[in-house]
Parts: structure tokens; C-alpha cells; sequence
């Protein structure tokens, strides 16, 4: 493999698992404070515009590394949510 690929493989991998750490931490904390939502709307549009490009590139780094961080932030948004009513469940109860 050529160097560039090489480049784009390490920040793919980097980019992909940044936000593991954090969904981690809520699922094993079973909270997620004061996660924007429009954040995540803004940041899911723009991942899946990157999975579009890398198809119409036929780049597969690209392509993979963004499947990888959306999937990430869906299981974020997902707990963050559950979480949040469960919250409220606990509150009314």
C-alpha cells in the first residue's frame, strides 16, 4: 500500500473509534447529560454525505470510517434517549 492510504487507513481508525470511549462511558454510567440534538442531527447529515462521496468515489477508507462513526453515534443518540426517559420514568415513579 502507498503511503496515502497508509495516512488515510490511521484516520480512518482514529476518526472511527474517537467516540467509543464516550459511549462507553454512557453505557456504563446508564446517563448521558445535555447531549445536543441538533449537534447530532448536523453531525449524522454530514456522515452520511461522507458515506455518499466515498460511494461515488469508490473509496473504501472513507466509506468505512464514516459507516463506523455514524454507527457509533446512533448507539449514542439510542442511550441517550433511553436513558433520558428512563430518567423521567424514575422521576414520576
Amino acid at each position: 500500500m502507498e503511503l496515502v492510504t497508509w495516512i488515510g487507513v490511521g484516520a480512518s481508525i482514529g476518526t472511527g473509534i474517537s467516540l467509543l470511549p464516550q459511549l462507553l462511558k454512557i453505557a456504563k454510567d446508564k446517563k448521558a447529560n445535555d447531549i445536543s440534538y441538533g449537534m447530532l442531527i448536523v453531525l449524522f447529515a454530514g456522515l452520511v454525505l461522507w458515506i455518499v462521496y466515498g460511494c461515488m468515489k469508490s473509496d473504501w477508507i472513507i466509506i468505512v470510517s464514516n459507516a463506523i462513526s455514524l454507527t457509533l453515534n446512533i448507539a449514542i443518540l439510542y442511550l441517550n434517549i433511553k436513558y433520558s426517559h428512563e430518567k423521567e420514568t424514575q422521576a414520576r415513579g
